[in-house]
């Protein structure tokens, strides 16, 4: 079966960090191609300024759609997008316009509220309860993965980069969310 991961960063969350660099080395080993869309030209300092976010995705959304543009997403059985933070939302809206023939399935880590208003499926989701970008404690994520049966990670403490204070803690839960990661990636279709 031949299959296409397709990686959608954040805006400053590129696919060398952690969860990107580990969950595409995953996909890697369970036979998925990769495709990394890399953004540019994206605004600074985007956090609380409504109109430089929803540029930022007008531009990443285009731009990974340009990517897929160049390659035949119909040869595929299966594409799997792994998005973080504005990636999420940009990925489940590029998955929705994708050949219906290809199964669609979605690594969410930190998703913004904006990626819910997508149909998603076959997801896992990875948030923490002290992410400012989606209200820390009183983030909606856990309850919008409840509506749509999406099983949802909350790491406790866990930033919009699901770390926390704490080094050691950290690489612990790392290494969790990306055994999760492996269990949803080995599971049949």
């Amino acid at each position: 079966m031949k299959k296409l991961a397709v990686i959608c960063p954040g805006i400053g969350y590129t696919e060398d960090k952690p969860l990107l660099y580990h969950s595409r080395r995953i996909a890697e080993a369970h036979g998925y191609e990769i495709l990394t869309i890399r953004y540019s030209g994206l605004p600074k300092k985007v956090r609380g300024d409504q109109k430089k976010m929803e540029k930022s995705y007008q531009l990443a959304l285009q731009q990974t759609e340009d990517a897929l543009a160049e390659i035949k997403t119909e040869d595929y059985e299966e594409v799997l997008f792994v998005g973080k933070s504005i990636g999420t939302a940009v990925a489940a809206a590029a998955a929705g316009k994708l050949d219906k023939a290809a199964k669609v399935r979605f690594l969410l880590y930190t998703p913004l509220e904006q990626t819910f208003l997508f149909q998603i499926h076959d997801a896992i989701v990875f948030t923490g309860d002290n992410d400012p970008w989606v209200g820390g404690k009183d983030s909606r994520i856990p309850e919008l993965c409840k509506e749509k049966n999406l099983p949802c990670y909350l790491i406790s403490g866990g930033n919009h980069s699901l770390e926390t204070n704490e080094p050691m803690k950290d690489l612990t839960q790392l290494v969790r969310i990306m055994e999760a990661t492996e269990k949803f990636l080995s599971e049949e279709l």
